[in-house]
């Protein structure tokens, strides 16, 4: 499946869970949110702000690594 937007009130866990490269992109961003309990709660916009990572750069590179994911 390849989004054309990010869904602002989907959790980054169902992110991360359905398109797996997307974790890489965490880690890069210096986000905590693999394994921790408050990922099923927090959107994209949630993480960012609790994490300090500019929202527009960051929700770009994940939906380049969603699109990038294989089908």
């Amino acid at each position: 499946m390849r989004p054309s937007a990010i869904d602002p009130n989907m959790p980054v866990s169902e992110i991360m869970r359905i398109w797996p490269a997307t974790i890489g992109v965490m880690i890069r961003n210096g986000m905590l949110c693999i394994g921790c309990p408050i990922g099923m709660f927090h959107t994209v916009a949630d993480a960012c702000a609790a994490h300090v990572v500019d929202e527009a750069r960051f929700s770009a590179e994940l939906l380049a690594a969603m699109r990038a994911e294989p089908d």
